[in-house]
C-alpha cells in the first residue's frame, strides 16, 4: 500500500442518511464475497454504534441490492468495487484514536467513498474494516 499524505480530514458525516449511504458503500467494497454478520457488524461499526442505524444500514444495503442476508450472513452482491488502495487510502500523520480499535496512533489511514470518507484507522485495522485481511 503506498501512504499519501494529504491535508486536514474531512469532517464525519453529519446527517443520519450521510451514514446510511457511507454503511453502505462500505458493505458494496468489502473484498470478500461473504460474511458472518459479526464481520459485518464491526465495519458497521466503523459508521455507527446506534443499534437502529445499524438495522437501517443492513436493511437499505439488502434493498439496494448490494447484500443478500440469509441467517447469520451476508452475501456481498456487487463484485469488483474494491477500495484501491492507491487512490482511495490515504494516510494522515497526527495524533489520532483507531476507529475500530481504539488504539492511540500517529498515522491515520482513510477510507475515501463516494458516500464520504470513513477513518482514522491503524494500518492493520485499515485492512480488516475493508476486508482485505481476515478477522
Amino acid at each position: 500500500m503506498s501512504v499519501t499524505t494529504v491535508g486536514p480530514a474531512v469532517s464525519e458525516p453529519a446527517t443520519r442518511a450521510e451514514k446510511v449511504d457511507l454503511g453502505v458503500e462500505l458493505l458494496a467494497h468489502l473484498e470478500r464475497d461473504e460474511l458472518r454478520l459479526p464481520e459485518a457488524m464491526d465495519r458497521i461499526e466503523t459508521v455507527t454504534t446506534n443499534p437502529a442505524l445499524t438495522r437501517e444500514i443492513l436493511d437499505t444495503a439488502e434493498k439496494r441490492g448490494v447484500i443478500d442476508r440469509e441467517n447469520a450472513r451476508l452475501r456481498v452482491l456487487r463484485g469488483g468495487t474494491y477500495v484501491e488502495y492507491d487512490s482511495q487510502v490515504v494516510a494522515r500523520e497526527g495524533d489520532f484514536e483507531c476507529k475500530r480499535c481504539g488504539a492511540g496512533i500517529t498515522t491515520g489511514h482513510f477510507v475515501r467513498l463516494e458516500a464520504g470518507e470513513l477513518g482514522p484507522f491503524g494500518s492493520s485495522c485499515v485492512r480488516k474494516v475493508i476486508g482485505r485481511d481476515a478477522d
